[in-house]
């Protein structure tokens, strides 16, 4: 037999027992150990909500059954069935048949009792819900509402919910409340309210702390997004800071390098405090028709002036402050603009370049040879430089060197002269400078070149390694004259004649471009050895030999008249 219960006095069931029947509960499941409070009737149930037990199943001590059963079958006899209302549940009778018997199977023992406070589905609400409750007992009648499971069997419902309450009783997250995830234990009816009264601190408080810092965290992020998007918009759609006017007297030089784009020359001008900002200067510019005109160089502008005006100002050249050197220009006039841009005597920058031309950063290549009569020739690069006033001539120069070494560092002009059978990379920029001055186009420059080396070659026995070029002899003039006459040209020995000595000048004669420095490292291969200008100006032609340098030269003399 199972025994049933853990009070004192339990006992096994009596097969004399008036419950142990094959009509009542017991018998039936006398195998199981289970009995029925309900006479074993067969039972209806229809279609209403059981109602929620309150008690305390939590200390394993369960009331008895064996004496109301005994009590809920003599009440079956006595109650008829048609016409009357159905009644709850005499939780009374039953408590009352707790205290009656106490040898039966189940353990005896007082047990508390919670108040029912109503089940909301239930539909008797005029009558005691409460255990203990005057109510008649209908539950013998074969259709009566079924009662409740054995206490042994059933589990406790939960209690309804009333109002919420933001306490840590009524299960929010461990984090809000300030405890762990397992601070009750399942059974516990005790709870965590009880916890919290032996001392600890209130968990309230630790989840308003919690609350707070959440708080404190949302809203420094929603003052952080709504910054950011403030500039945002300030960026993207505000109107940009601008001065007004034509600004002030004070000048100021801005130097735009060449390929600047709008947003590089509005940062220069506002590091200069010329614009307000850079996206002012570049609103400007683009509503300018002629804003994408401006050249590189330096420009004389005025402090704190509007946008538009500095575009405008810009625009003016007048306002250009720039010394451009073109390829083949000679030092001599370029020196010239750079005192002119700068507001010196005439002669102040070629001094400057005769005196420090060491510190100017000249390749250790360069001035090697002491005939030569500008160590600066063929290094001031040919592009357009600021030159404004208050600046210094070394400044200006400085910088047209350093553009020098930047194009020329782009070969290995060493190995370059070595190929060409040239003496030093010099001597590479000296047949660049001489291609640059008597070339009229760029198709003419590789012959050209081709024309230099074949005239400078051992074997040359048409004219025994003389050049015979009329730009030399001028440049040593200082003169651009092509009408020469050969007694001038035969009577001076200077080292730039190249009609009286052989081989390459000392020096270049002048500042060749990117174009003829190309072709000076790649000449064609066509067996030119002579040209003439044959209309005294813009067009060269080439010949293999005298004889065809003769009728190039007959053509030479019929237009121009000699």
């Amino acid at each position: 037999m199972t025994e049933y219960g853990r009070g004192q006095g339990s006992e096994p069931w009596h097969p004399e027992d008036p419950l142990y029947g094959d009509g009542g509960w017991g018998g039936q499941q006398a195998q199981t150990g289970q009995q029925s409070p309900y006479g074993g009737q067969p039972q209806h149930y229809p279609e209403q909500p059981q109602q929620p037990h309150y008690g305390d199943w939590g200390t394993g001590e369960q009331p008895g059954y064996g004496q109301a059963q005994q009590q809920y079958q003599q009440q079956y006899d006595q109650q008829q069935y048609a016409g009357q209302a159905q009644q709850p549940y005499d939780a009374q009778q039953q408590y009352d048949a707790q205290q009656q018997y106490d040898t039966g199977t189940w353990a005896t023992g007082a047990q508390p009792q919670l108040p029912y406070t109503g089940d909301p589905t239930d539909p008797y609400p005029q009558q005691a819900a409460a255990f203990g409750g005057d109510q008649p007992d209908l539950y013998g009648t074969p259709d009566a509402y079924p009662p409740p499971e054995p206490p042994s069997r059933r589990r406790a419902e939960p209690e309804p919910k009333t109002d919420w309450d933001p306490g840590p009783d009524q299960g929010e997250q461990a984090f809000f409340s300030g405890g762990d995830d397992d601070d009750d234990e399942p059974g516990d009816r005790r709870g965590r309210g009880e916890r919290r009264g032996r001392g600890g601190k209130s968990k309230k408080s630790r989840n308003g702390c919690a609350c707070l810092v959440v708080a404190l965290v949302f809203g420094g992020g929603l003052a952080g997004v709504g910054y950011f998007g403030y500039q945002f918009y300030q960026d993207r759609f505000g109107v940009a800071p601008d001065f007004a006017g034509e600004g002030t007297s004070e000048q100021v030089t801005v130097e735009v390098p060449k390929g600047a784009s709008g947003a590089e020359i509005g940062r220069r001008l506002k590091a200069a405090g010329v614009v307000k900002s850079v996206d002012a200067f570049v609103a400007a510019q683009s509503q300018n028709p002629d804003g994408d005109s401006i050249q590189a160089g330096a420009y004389l502008l005025k402090k704190q002036m509007s946008a538009a005006s500095a575009v405008e100002m810009m625009l003016d050249p007048k306002s250009q402050n720039n010394v451009m050197v073109t390829p083949g220009q000679r030092n001599v006039r370029v020196y010239n603009a750079i005192d002119e841009k700068l507001g010196l005597e005439a002669g102040t920058t070629e001094d400057v370049a005769e005196k420090k031309y060491k510190s100017l950063g000249l390749p250790s290549w360069a001035n090697n040879n002491g005939d030569i009569k500008d160590p600066l020739e063929g290094f001031l690069f040919p592009g357009t430089y600021p030159a404004a006033k208050g600046m210094k001539p070394e400044a200006v120069l400085k910088e047209m060197v350093t553009q020098a070494n930047r194009q020329y560092g782009q070969y290995d002009l060493a190995a370059k002269a070595e190929a060409l059978d040239l003496k030093n990379p010099l001597q590479v920029i000296t047949v660049a400078s001489l291609v640059q001055a008597e070339g009229k186009t760029e198709d003419d420059f590789r012959k050209m070149a081709e024309v230099v080396y074949n005239r400078l070659a051992p074997d040359n026995t048409e004219t025994y390694q003389l050049l015979q070029f009329d730009s030399t002899f001028n440049y040593l003039k200082g003169e651009s004259n092509i009408n020469i006459s050969e007694d001038e040209i035969n009577s001076n020995q200077d080292p730039y004649n190249t009609y009286t000595q052989k081989g390459l000048p000392p020096g270049p004669i002048g500042n060749p471009g990117a174009e003829a420095l190309k072709a000076a490292l790649n000449p064609t291969d066509e067996g030119w050895l002579y040209f003439v200008a044959t209309d005294g100006r813009n067009k060269t032609e080439f010949a293999r030999t005298h004889d065809e340098f003769l009728d190039l030269k007959a053509k030479f003399n019929e237009s121009s008249g000699n």
